[in-house]
C-alpha cells in the first residue's frame, strides 16, 4: 500500500486590520496589515512578491482594494500555470466592485477549478 504523502501550504493576508484580524481569527498565521495608504503601493507589491517566492504559500488573500496594485504579479502566476499560491481578491466592507459577493466567489471557484460548486 502507498503513502500519498500531504503537504500542508499555509494561507496569507494582505489587507487592513479588520481584514486581517478577522482571517487571523480563522487561523491564518501569515499576514501583512496595510497601514499606511502613502506606501501601500509598494508594500503591497513588495509583500506579495516575497509571498509568491515562497513555495511554503498556498494562497494569498489580497483585499480588493489592493488587489489593483498586484494584478500584474498576479496575472503572471496564473500565466505561469503554477499551482500556488493561488492569489484570491477579496472583497472588502467598504468596496463597491463587487455587487453580489456570493455569485463572485461562485465565478472564481468555476474559473478556478472548471465546475461551478454550489456556496
Amino acid at each position: 500500500m502507498s503513502m500519498i504523502s500531504v503537504k500542508h501550504l499555509d494561507i496569507a493576508a494582505i489587507g487592513d486590520e479588520d481584514l486581517v484580524s478577522g482571517l487571523r481569527l480563522a487561523g491564518v498565521s501569515r499576514y501583512y496589515i496595510v497601514r499606511s495608504e502613502a506606501n501601500a503601493v509598494e508594500d503591497v507589491r513588495k509583500t506579495l512578491s516575497e509571498l509568491i517566492g515562497d513555495p511554503s504559500v498556498g494562497i494569498v488573500a489580497v483585499q480588493e482594494e489592493y488587489a489593483k496594485h498586484v494584478e500584474d504579479l498576479a496575472a503572471q502566476v496564473r500565466e505561469s500555470k503554477k499551482i500556488t499560491p493561488v492569489i484570491i481578491e477579496v472583497p472588502s466592507k467598504f468596496g463597491t466592485r463587487y455587487q453580489n459577493i456570493k455569485e463572485y466567489y461562485k465565478a472564481f471557484i468555476r474559473k478556478s477549478v472548471g465546475f461551478e460548486v454550489e456556496i
